[in-house]
């Protein structure tokens, strides 16, 4: 599944190698985001929940044409509480994304709107779930819409949501798989960027 990831960075990279200099534009953001999992399990985890939280995210962004940009999302592996009738433990996962972008008015001076479609992969570590295990990774689609609200030349206020595909199986050592917790959380953020 890294390959995933490895292709698409290189495939940004590449665009970057390609496209003409007068075409190209490179945006980054820092963002605040609220992280609502839709918390849909089925089978005998039926009911699981994982806890919403605040987290940060750091993004890169190239303009291929004004028009078309590929973005890169990050952050730090976020720890999250795991319930069901009560507290069954904790782990951790890291949401890598990279999303293609249309953006309808890159020139307009108030307001420039702007959706996404794109792929991410989440890592899961340091599960600490009673002896329940999941599995260590998820691939799926992610959706993105936004705008960038222009300051200055350079800077823009931003506001983002998105809605993320992510899934995992949750098996016991003994009984087998008891079923699957779908995440699939959405994320609201405000932050700020910059283009050069």
């Amino acid at each position: 599944m890294k390959s995933i990831i490895a292709r698409s960075l290189v495939a940004v990279a590449a665009c970057a190698a390609v496209a003409p200099a007068f075409a190209g534009d490179f945006m980054v953001r820092a963002r605040a985001l609220q992280l609502d999992p839709a918390n849909e399990a089925t089978g005998d985890v039926e009911g699981v929940t994982v806890s919403s939280k605040m987290i940060w995210e750091i993004d890169a962004s190239y303009f291929v044409t004004p028009n078309f940009a590929v973005e890169v999302i990050a952050t730090t592996p976020q720890k999250h509480t795991v319930s069901g009738e009560g507290r069954i433990g904790t782990l951790r996962h890291l949401p890598p994304t990279v999303t293609a972008q249309y953006h309808f008015a890159p020139d307009n001076a108030s307001v420039r709107p702007y959706v996404g479609l794109g792929l991410n992969y989440t890592r899961f570590s340091a599960v600490n779930l009673g002896g329940l295990k999941v599995d260590k990774s998820s691939v799926g689609l992610a959706y993105q819409i936004g705008a960038d609200f222009p300051i200055t030349k350079n800077i823009s206020l931003n506001v983002d949501f998105k809605k993320i595909d992510i899934s995992t199986d949750v098996t016991h050592p003994t009984l087998g798989k008891l079923g699957k917790v779908k995440v699939d959380p959405t994320l609201f953020g405000i932050g700020i960027g910059y283009r050069f």
